[in-house]
C-alpha cells in the first residue's frame, strides 16, 4: 500500500514482479555459477548491447517495421473482410471456410513458399505475420458485429437508416471490445509472424542476427534479442490496450 492508505495500482505490482525475476535471474545464475553460453546473466546480455557489430538499433527497427506492418495489414484486411461477412451472408458462407481451411496451413510451411514468391526482405516477412495475425482479428471482429441487438438493428432499419449509419451507430460501437480482443492476440502472433520469416531467410533483423550468432554460442547476444523482441511485443501490446481504454468503455471490454 502507498502513503495514502490505498492499494498499489496494477502498473506497479506488474513492475515490481518483472524486477523481481529479473532480479531473481540474475541471483541464481552467480549463484549456481551458471556457465555464460548455457545461460547468461541479465547483465551479460545487456553488455552485449555495446558490440557494434551486432548492428542492435538497425536490425531492432527491421523487426519492429515488419510487426507493425504485419499486424497492422491483419488488422485491416480482417475488420473489413469481417464487415463484408455481416453485410453479406453468401460471402461469408463462400469465403469464410476458405479462410479456416488456409488457417490450417502451417505458416512455417508456407515460409519458403512466400520467399519464393515474392523473394526474401521485409515484404516478404511482412506478409508472413500478416497471415499470421489477421485470421483472430476476422472472427472476433465478425462475432462482435453479428452480436448487435437484434432490437436496435430494427429500430434503425424502420426509421429508413443506411447500411453505413447502421454501421457506425450500432455495429462499430458495439464490436468495439471484440475488435480489441482480436487484435490483442494479433499483436502477440505479429511478432512470432516475423520472426519466422527472418529464420527462413533475412539478411537483417533481431531473427537474422539470431542464427548468426548461434553458430558462435554467444548466447548472451542470442538472450538480448529475445529480450527486445519481447520488448516491441509488450509495446504494440500496449499500444493496442491503451486504444482499448480510449475507445472502449470500461464496463463493457472484453477480459
Amino acid at each position: 500500500m502507498n502513503s495514502g492508505g490505498r492499494p498499489a495500482g496494477p502498473v506497479t505490482i506488474i513492475l515490481v514482479v518483472h524486477l523481481a525475476v529479473i532480479v531473481l535471474w540474475q541471483v541464481v545464475v552467480d549463484a549456481f555459477h551458471v556457465p555464460k553460453f548455457i545461460l547468461p546473466s541479465p547483465l551479460a546480455a545487456l553488455s552485449t548491447l555495446g558490440n557494434a557489430q551486432y548492428a542492435w538499433a538497425s536490425n531492432l527497427l527491421v523487426t519492429a517495421s515488419e510487426i507493425l506492418g504485419g499486424f497492422a495489414l491483419g488488422a485491416i484486411v480482417g475488420v473489413a473482410l469481417a464487415l463484408i461477412f455481416t453485410w453479406s451472408r453468401a460471402v461469408a458462407l463462400i469465403l469464410l471456410p476458405l479462410f479456416v481451411t488456409l488457417n490450417m496451413i502451417p505458416k512455417v510451411a508456407m515460409g519458403p513458399l512466400v520467399i519464393v514468391w515474392f523473394s526474401y526482405g521485409i515484404f516478404a516477412n511482412v506478409l508472413i505475420a500478416f497471415s499470421i495475425c489477421f485470421f483472430p482479428i476476422l472472427l472476433t471482429t465478425a462475432r462482435g458485429l453479428s452480436e448487435v441487438e437484434p432490437d436496435l438493428l430494427d429500430l434503425v432499419k424502420s426509421l429508413r437508416g443506411s447500411r453505413w449509419t447502421l454501421f457506425r451507430k450500432i455495429q462499430l460501437p458495439g464490436s468495439l471490445p471484440y475488435v480489441f480482443s482480436g487484435m490483442k492476440v494479433g499483436a502477440i502472433l505479429a511478432v512470432a509472424g516475423a520472426i519466422v520469416g527472418e529464420f527462413i531467410a533475412s539478411d537483417r533483423g533481431l531473427g537474422y542476427l539470431m542464427i548468426q550468432v548461434q553458430s558462435a554460442l554467444d548466447t548472451p547476444a542470442m538472450v538480448m534479442a529475445v529480450i527486445l523482441l519481447t520488448l516491441l511485443g509488450v509495446a504494440l501490446y500496449g499500444l493496442v490496450l491503451g486504444l482499448e481504454r480510449l475507445f472502449v468503455v470500461r464496463d463493457i471490454r472484453l477480459q
